[in-house]
């Protein structure tokens, strides 16, 4: 099976569900997904495909899950490496003397919002609800970033901080970086209150009044992937080379857990990328 959702496809394979990105399943070195809600053995409202642990549902249920999921995908469960996100943007090469971390083995990282990796096999794992997935490669160099970006990681840039690291770690040029934007809540039901609208005010350099627009007294619509876009671009990443995967959680919560449409009482989905 597979179909369009956005500018993403949505395939299966062993009745697990998950979506990529085109541009990045044409690249012959690296594997790519998204996951979905479809899958999986978790049960009641983590139903079914849960990647995250410490939400109630029994880690049994979550590790089955991830088994599930690299079979179909074709990843390495047991050189899986996971964030340990607290939206900020600090950020982690990993290794595979970091394999485990997170999954099958006591995480060993603290405030992990960015991961990347130049080895091959390392598979990178981070979580989301709403939030939004950053996928870096570089073609060139031959390496990976995955970062997680909700709006404090947005409006602190993790996009450009993703790049710089990429630069530092690997001598990545960004004018070679390709970048896609995945699943999250859309500009169609993301609405932020005054203090979220001066944050992203402030950042002057992209024309932030764009990104928004008034919905009533002191309650603004935001586009996170256009805000992540914009200071992707400005971090030296050509226009072209970055993919807006264009496909809302909240719209699409019957497919993706939502913690807008859910609230605290659901599952975690997972990017995931590997170098082949």
């Amino acid at each position: 099976m597979k179909q369009t959702i956005g500018n993403m496809e949505l395939q299966e394979q062993q009745g697990v569900a998950f979506l990529t990105f085109p541009a990045l399943t044409a690249l012959p070195f690296l594997t790519h997904a998204f996951s979905t809600r479809i899958g999986g053995v978790s049960e009641h409202e983590f139903k079914t495909m849960n990647l995250s642990f410490n939400r109630g549902d029994s880690d049994g249920n979550v590790l089955q899950n991830y088994h599930l999921f690299c079979n179909a995908v074709g990843f390495d469960f047991y050189k899986l490496v996971a964030s340990a996100q607290d939206h900020h943007t600090e950020i982690r090469r990993v290794t595979s003397q970091h394999a485990g971390s997170g999954i099958w083995k006591p995480q060993d990282m603290r405030s992990v919002d960015g991961l990347l990796t130049n080895e091959s096999g390392i598979v990178l794992v981070t979580y989301y609800a709403d939030c939004v997935p950053l996928y870096f490669v570089d073609p060139v160099k031959r390496a990976i970033g995955l970062a997680h970006a909700g709006w404090r990681g947005t409006v602190l840039k993790m996009g450009a901080c993703m790049t710089e690291a990429m630069q530092t770690e690997f001598g990545s040029n960004p004018a070679d970086l390709i970048v896609a934007i995945g699943p999250s809540i859309g500009n169609c039901c993301y609405e932020v209150d005054v203090p979220v609208y001066e944050k992203v005010m402030a950042l002057e350099q992209i024309t932030p009044h764009e990104c928004l627009h008034a919905v009533g007294a002191d309650k603004y619509m935001l586009n996170l992937w256009e805000v992540n876009r914009r200071i992707i671009m400005a971090a030296g990443v050509p226009e072209r080379q970055i993919m807006v995967g264009h496909v809302c959680t909240k719209c699409h919560c019957d497919l993706l857990y939502s913690h807008r449409a859910m609230g605290a009482q659901r599952g975690g989905m997972a990017a995931m990328m590997s170098l082949k």
